[in-house]
């Protein structure tokens, strides 16, 4: 694209003119192609409207900027020096992306895992209800918590990816083999959306741990509402609890 470009621009004959455009358009085209396949395939189902959306604001964005930038080049310069600081930058971000390539997706299944059951609760919630504070806990043992930090860098990318908010994780001063990784969602249903968004490719995260948990400890999971103090309830009279329950299912994790 860049080289059509350039070839564009110094060119002095109509045919050899036309013959770079023509690649010019056919290299514009196929590039938006391959990054709006790219948008398509390294996005969770649930939320690639929403990338594509994103992208396609982004791109028609830089258009816009970028013909006008061009435009004010070409009418102080010459429609000439237009074309080569286009085909500039061309060559600038194909330089950025050998630095920053697109992400390699062909072994990641973004499908949805379907395995999560939503839990029966002893405090009566609706859909409404919130915000739900979950947290999980672990049991790390010393010499495998540079593993257990790595895993979760990638877990908190999940949580967040999936709609989780205030995501941290906590270490007992007292326990130090006791590890709490914490999160809260706005409602109840948000939550349970926020479950059925794992996906294949995440499930090795949850598999490596589960394989980094302590033997013979099961993960812990506590799923708490939220309550402000300073005013009392006029319908219901239930004091929030937190529901603690054995995972065993690495797929089911919080």
């Amino acid at each position: 694209l860049a080289v059509a470009t350039a070839a564009a621009a110094v060119s002095h004959g109509m045919p050899l003119t036309l013959i770079a455009l023509m690649v010019a358009g056919a290299s514009w085209v196929l590039a938006l192609s391959t990054i709006n396949v790219t948008i398509q395939l390294s996005s969770p189902r649930w939320v690639v409207a929403r990338a594509l959306s994103i992208y396609q604001m982004t791109t028609f964005g830089g258009m816009a900027i970028g013909a006008w930038v061009l435009g004010l080049v070409a009418d102080h310069h010459g429609i000439t020096m237009g074309l080569l600081v286009g085909a500039a930058l061309q060559v600038l971000v194909v330089l950025i992306g050998l630095v920053a390539p697109l992400p390699q997706v062909e072994a990641l299944n973004l499908d949805p895992i379907s395995q999560w059951i939503e839990p029966q609760t002893a405090v009566p919630l609706e859909p409404r209800s919130g915000p739900v504070v979950i947290a999980i806990d672990y049991r790390i043992e010393a010499h495998n918590v540079v593993a257990f930090l790595a895993a979760m860098t990638e877990r908190r990318r999940i949580r967040r990816r999936d709609g989780a908010h205030g995501w941290m994780l906590l270490r007992d001063l007292h326990d130090p083999e006791l590890w709490t990784e914490r999160y809260h969602v706005a409602t109840w249903l948000d939550y349970v959306r926020h479950q059925h968004r794992r996906t294949h490719a995440d499930a090795e995260n949850s598999a490596a741990l589960q394989h980094l948990q302590k033997e013979g400890e099961p993960l812990r999971v506590h799923r708490m509402l939220e309550r402000q103090t300073g005013s009392l309830p006029s319908a219901r009279r239930h004091e929030p609890v937190a529901m603690i329950d054995p995972v065993s299912d690495p797929a089911g994790s919080g």
